[in-house]
Formats: C-alpha cells, structure tokens, sequence
C-alpha cells in the first residue's frame, strides 16, 4: 500500500534551501519516492494550518518513507533544511 509524506516547509534562507532542493531528489528515488507535489500554488481554504511550500512526496510503503526520512543519504540534506527553513512533516497510509 503506498504512503505519503506531506511537509508544509517556510523558507528563511532561499539561498540554503536552493541546496537543500539539490540534494534530496537522489535520497528520495533511492526508496522508491516520487514527488506528487513539490512547492506550487496552494491555498488554505479551512482550517488554521499556517501554510508555507507544500511537498507531497508517494513512496511504495510506509516503512520505505520511514526508512528514507532515517536514512544516512537524508541525513546531510535534512541538517542544512533545519538551518534554512521550519515546518511541519506528516506520514499517512495511503488507501
């Protein structure tokens, strides 16, 4: 059953995260990821969520998501996305 990351991410650096947007590609294809969404046009219609860029990431299970968002590839782009940018990241079951 496929699963999804969703990330709300609110750049501060542009400068860092353009590096931080180079890196990750390869680490997610490595488990089997693929972008669905990746920072365009969004729009709170309900709800409070405080919106940012919007990424919406399928990998092939959910334990492939977990295995890439622990993975030592990850490690390095994610230590350089907490220096630039804030945010929140959810792991769903897809259906």
């Amino acid at each position: 059953m496929p699963a999804y990351v969703i990330a709300t991410i609110r750049v501060k650096d542009p400068v860092a995260y353009e590096q931080y947007k180079q890196m990750v590609p390869a680490t997610i294809e490595r488990f089997g990821g693929r972008y669905l969404a990746r920072g365009g046009r969004s729009e709170i219609v309900e709800g409070d969520l405080e919106l940012g860029r919007v990424v919406v990431l399928e990998f092939p299970t959910y334990e492939h998501a977990q295995r890439w968002y622990s993975s030592d590839g990850y490690a390095a782009a994610k230590r350089i996305r907490e220096g630039c940018a804030d945010g929140a990241l959810v792991f769903v079951d897809g259906a």
